[in-house]
């Protein structure tokens, strides 16, 4: 019987001592192969499948002391989802202390000022954040809108440009909508605290769209503020351009006589006043200008196909422009 014991305590000394060698030269050694690997743990995922996704990654080896590692160690409950730049070489240990602790690549991507909601939702599915028709029907969804505390049928105009910072597996459509809405109304609050304007802010917001659409050259934009200002107080039509082309549903970038003759909503050589909504989503400067004109009796201007634009009182003035700048 003393034999059998002995014999058996050596048999289970030996396989605690082997499990144990076999359990810790895996923690403690690095898979092999160099590099930065690219990481996507989905929501939801458990430690078997995010075990497997960092095993196809070379990340670490795909073994179950992996598992046995993440539940001794308490970790398995606590490994975070999303997109992670995972080095080759460390350990399992220091693999599994990175997903606890969720550090997650964050992008960054810079929405310029004058693109339109159907512009913005490409580059957005461009980089494969969002599908570009579930993107725009949240922004003409009268209940989401409602949320946002936009009183309108449309987004368009209310997605301020700006660099955002997104994160794969957070950054849903539902959530960039709702986070460039907000950056708005900040941005909005900031500007009207200072500043008042006869008009509500959806026509602020439409008549800024035309500003930002009609110049890039940031110097002249409250003076074209004051053009179209001056025009609506003279009820002359507005006569801009991008108004027309953003009610063309098949422009092909040449703008015709025909074209400014069609009646649309949005065709202000047409209509009298402001189009119903933004044509664009416009930046701050743009939006700032319409509360802080430039002091001008101007009532036309034309491009001078430099960037910039020449500005008369006259109609006779701005013809003489035209065939200077327009021949």
């Amino acid at each position: 019987m003393r034999s059998l014991f002995l014999w058996t305590l050596g048999i289970t000394f030996c396989l605690v001592v082997g499990g144990g060698a076999w359990y810790g030269l895996y923690i403690n050694t690095p898979a092999p192969g160099s590099g930065t690997a690219t990481v996507f743990i989905p929501k939801g995922a458990g430690v078997r499948q995010i075990k497997a996704i960092l095993g196809r990654e070379g990340v670490i080896k795909d073994d179950i002391r992996f598992l046995l590692l993440a539940r001794l160690t308490g970790r398995s409950n606590r490994l975070r989802a999303g997109e992670f730049a995972l080095d080759r070489g460390l350990r399992p240990t220091e693999i599994l202390k990175i997903l606890e602790k969720g550090e997650v690549i964050q992008h960054r991507l810079t929405i310029p000022e004058g693109l339109t909601l159907r512009q913005i939702a490409a580059l957005y599915a461009q980089g494969e954040w969002v599908k570009q028709e579930e993107f725009l029907a949240l922004c003409t969804e009268p209940h989401f809108i409602a949320t946002l505390g936009i009183k309108q049928d449309s987004l368009e105009g209310y997605l301020f440009p700006d660099t955002y910072t997104l994160v794969r597996g957070e950054s849903t459509a539902h959530a960039i909508i709702t986070t460039m809405t907000r950056r708005f109304l900040n941005v909005w609050q900031e500007i009207t605290a200072e500043n008042t304007s006869s008009m509500d802010r959806h026509k602020v917001v439409t008549l800024a769209s035309i500003i930002e659409k009609e110049t890039a050259a940031a110097e002249e934009r409250p003076l074209i503020a004051q053009v179209f200002l001056n025009r609506l107080q003279s009820s002359m039509r507005l006569q801009s351009d991008p108004t027309v082309i953003y009610g063309l549903t098949d422009f092909n970038g040449n703008l015709t006589r025909k074209d400014l003759r069609q009646k649309t909503p949005y065709n202000t050589y047409v209509i009298k006043g402001l189009p119903p909504g933004p044509i664009c989503n416009p930046g701050q400067a743009a939006i700032e200008a319409v509360f802080q004109p430039a002091k001008s009796d101007a009532l036309y201007f034309v491009s001078k196909n430099d960037g910039t634009h020449f500005f008369s009182k006259t109609l006779k003035q701005h013809n003489r422009a035209v065939r200077k700048y327009q021949k």
